[in-house]
């Protein structure tokens, strides 16, 4: 287009020379020609004009008089919800089986024990959040009420140590006396006995466990050191197997105390510079973590238990139930007084084993031996006791947990605990979604959150009485679309509902151990609404005020797999304000993806972030996939990716961008995809396998780019180890630079302080890039910035990037010239 105005004044210009008239003639004739050019060159100028403008419209554009959404709302939370988290704890009459729904929550500076039958009950353990000690000021960061709310844990002095740990200082708060107690400093976990007597901390990597009736520590264990962590997980175990800080466990009346010691003497170092933690530094910190990368060696581990009558400490010796030589230990769960079931499997999560284990006897059983055949056995924490009950005809102990049910996740029953067969409870064409929220032990009523059938994105409440399998209830009503989650009172007679989209968010509490109903259903069709916690009015006047792109889930055909079968996806779309479907070659397409094994990014929750945005500012459809590997709509769809990372899910993603491709309003040379993470490896796969034909654009956050560099207990599960599995790790790794050299242009973020995706992964494909000359590219750097990128205002930057970036591909400023 730029260069039609050139053409038209040549033009002009040869056609004055053909021609001799006089001089006035001729000036009229010129002066007649050059407003001609003029209004010609306007006419075609404008629409370049308007085109360049076309994705950058002014954040306080209205549209039929109301407001375009735009990143200042996001960050200034405009359409933010409010969400409240109750921590339900029991009646503090001793040995009362009242439900008064009792919570812990803060108000203010305050500590405070409410109720949901009263309103005004109020019961304030602590007053301030700040506090003095032995002549020092203190800050009460975290508090950790004892099961009879007689005493505060309260950790102060924080100091971040990985994605969910830190280290501080502990007291011990007497709420009847207003004391505090230092425990002791530098402590990583701190957790209460279930009889409230006792607390069991670790520091320097031992566990210890002081008594507040007597006063004294006992020591449990004392071999800590920067290779044995003792109660706390190493950093593999914390960030892919626990998701947490702990990793011991008290026994139900507080008699044992198992936990978990991992030695990684064999464990690879990485060292990660940090170049800007201190203005007047000349040398970078550097931090060593233990890190074992694919087809290295893994820390060892073992169960341990601790018996406090005799102050015996034991291990289980795991290994030796397992042929493998590099076991994970995943779950441990007390299902009675004395005993305990582990779950445990070889590295690459093809075997499982259930290892039923009685501390009295010290006898343990390999219960069950459960092989993964054609997928893998993700790590679960859904195990939930079922305490004998003889009134309720639960004549032994037992737990409840999730199965893979002819291809699907569902609730099953082991009783007893040492059983190899489960009754199954739940069944059918959908799934349960983390296992058993919780037991009513009275009624027999197992509640839980499980998908629909055939609408996999949908989040209910429902449940199933353990004596009357297969017969599930609703408690929210699934005739209408929602995604809900639920937390309940000690004894379930209330639970806290929280509806989370796709409409505004709201939080009621509701009872259940009651005929009554309400007059008009509103999320739950059974139990009768106490009142609502939150309604995020103050965002539904928000939305009348601004023009909101139109969100719409649906599920995509995508043609036949290898075997003739569909391949029926989820996904969304975002349409732009005033979107026009007669409009020709008009809307670019924004793809994001995240597309890791067993996840889901097309749930049908309230959002309003960077999708509005984009589909906003630079007029473009925005487009979700959640292609095959992804969970939730069974076992095959998600284990097909197994050994072979990277293929299906860059293949459905190209197949949706010709779907969209082929749309006449759709503009098919400015289509992108982005991702972060797993989606930022996804987005290059993409690019790779596409090579420019599809997607012209990507940006890829933080990205793997060969598995064999990243941590083995996640990758494994998948790919299998390196030695066994070569030629799918050289596959699935972003090799093909020459193909990437294709698109018309990428950008690559990453931050250097990456402890989980290191940036040696970025690195080593510029590398690649360099070597071939690849030059279509951009790239932006975060210093110190770990996966979540935030340090020093990178969260704000990368966002603001991606946007900018995003609307100069989309203007064509990327385009050859």
């Amino acid at each position: 287009m730029e260069e039609q105005p050139e053409r038209i004044r040549d033009d002009a210009f040869y056609w004055k020379k053909r021609f001799v008239v006089d001089r006035m003639l001729k000036f009229a004739v010129l002066l007649v020609l050059l407003v001609w050019g003029s209004v010609l060159l306007l006419k075609m100028v404008t629409p370049l004009k308007e085109d360049h403008k076309r994705h950058q419209l002014p954040s306080n554009t209205t549209v039929d008089g109301k407001l375009l959404i735009n990143f200042d709302n996001i960050r200034n939370g405009t359409f933010k919800p409010t969400r409240h988290n109750l921590q339900w704890i029991k009646s503090t009459k001793k040995g009362s089986d009242d439900d008064m729904g009792l919570y812990a929550t803060k108000i203010d500076d305050k500590f405070v024990i409410k109720s949901v039958l009263d309103e005004d009950y109020e019961d304030v353990l602590l007053k301030e959040k700040t506090f003095e000690y032995d002549g020092k000021n203190y800050t009460a960061d975290d508090i950790i009420a004892s099961p009879d709310l007689s005493k505060l844990l309260v950790r102060s002095s924080t100091v971040k140590n990985w994605r969910h740990s830190n280290f501080g200082t502990y007291f011990l708060y007497d709420a009847k006396k207003a004391e505090f107690d230092q425990l002791a400093e530098n402590v990583a976990l701190a957790v209460w006995s279930p009889n409230s007597v006792d607390v069991a901390y670790v520091q320097n990597n031992d566990i210890y466990v002081y008594s507040t009736k007597t006063d004294e520590t006992i020591i449990v264990t004392d071999d800590g050191n920067e290779n044995v962590f003792n109660g706390i997980p190493d950093w593999v175990y914390e960030e892919e197997v626990f998701s947490n800080d702990r990793a011991l466990w008290w026994s139900p009346n507080g008699d044992y105390l198992a936990f978990l010691k991992t030695d990684e003497t064999n464990v690879g170092e990485f060292s990660i510079p940090y170049y800007a933690q201190k203005e007047d530094d000349v040398y970078p910190e550097v931090k060593t973590i233990k890190y074992p990368k694919s087809g290295t060696p893994n820390p060892v581990v073992d169960l341990w238990v601790h018996r406090f009558n005799d102050d015996s400490t034991y291990p289980l010796n795991i290994s030796s139930h397992h042929e493998s030589d590099s076991t994970l230990i995943t779950e441990v769960t007390w299902i009675s007084e004395s005993s305990l079931v582990t779950k445990f499997s070889d590295r690459s999560s093809d075997v499982r084993l259930v290892l039923h284990f009685n501390a009295d006897t010290k006898h343990a059983k390999v219960a069950r031996k459960e092989p993964a055949d054609d997928g893998w056995w993700e790590i679960t924490h859904n195990t939930l006791r079922i305490a004998k009950d003889e009134n309720m005809g639960i004549i032994e102990d037992g737990y409840v947990d999730v199965a893979n049910i002819d291809g699907y996740n569902h609730l099953v029953y082991f009783s007893p605990a040492d059983s190899k067969y489960p009754q199954v409870l739940t069944s059918g064409e959908w799934e349960v979604i983390d296992g058993t929220l919780a037991f009513n032990s009275k009624t027999g009523n197992l509640f839980f959150i499980g998908t629909r059938e055939g609408k996999s994105t949908e989040r209910h409440l429902l449940y199933v009485n353990i004596n009357k399998p297969k017969e599930v209830h609703q408690v929210t009503d699934d005739s209408k679309r929602g995604v809900y989650t639920a937390s309940f009172s000690s004894k379930t007679r209330f639970a806290l509902l929280s509806y989370d989209g796709p409409d505004v968010p709201y939080q009621k509490i509701i009872e259940l151990d009651t005929d009554k109903r309400d007059e008009h259903i509103h999320g739950n069709s059974i139990g009768k609404t106490l009142y609502y916690l939150e309604e995020n009015k103050k965002i539904r006047d928000n939305l009348k005020d601004y023009a909101r792109p139109r969100k719409t889930y649906q599920e995509l055909n995508l043609g036949k797999d290898k075997d003739g079968n569909n391949i029926i996806v989820n996904s969304y779309e975002i349409l732009p304000v005033n979107f026009d479907s007669k409009l020709k070659n008009e809307y670019p397409v924004f793809f994001f993806a995240y597309g890791g094994p067993n996840s889901q990014q097309c749930i049908e929750r309230f959002s309003i972030g960077l999708d509005e945005v984009i589909a906003t500012e630079l007029n473009a459809i925005v487009v979700v996939v959640d292609g095959r590997g992804t969970g939730l709509k069974g076992r095959p769809f998600r284990a097909v990716v197994r050994d072979n990372l990277g293929n299906y899910e860059a293949e459905d993603q190209i197949r949706a961008a010709k779907l969209y491709k082929s749309k006449p309003f759709v503009n098919s040379d400015k289509i992108s995809l982005w991702g972060w993470s797993y989606g930022g490896y996804l987005t290059l796969k993409t690019l790779e396998k596409d090579a420019g034909e599809n997607f012209k654009f990507g940006i890829s956050v933080a990205p793997v780019t060969d598995w064999k560099l990243y941590d083995s207990v996640y990758i494994e599960r998948y790919m299998h180890t390196p030695q066994e599995n070569p030629e799918g790790y050289e596959k699935s790794k972003v090799s093909d630079v020459e193909a990437l050299g294709k698109a018309r242009r990428f950008l690559i973020m990453h931050g250097t302080g990456d402890d989980n995706v290191h940036f040696q992964h970025t690195l080593k494909l510029l590398d690649r890039l360099n070597l071939k000359a690849i030059e279509n590219y951009d790239v932006h750097v975060f210093p110190d910035s770990d996966h979540a990128i935030k340090y020093h205002n990178a969260n704000d930057m990368i966002y603001n990037r991606i946007v900018s970036w995003t609307r100069k591909a989309f203007n064509g400023e990327f385009d050859p010239k």
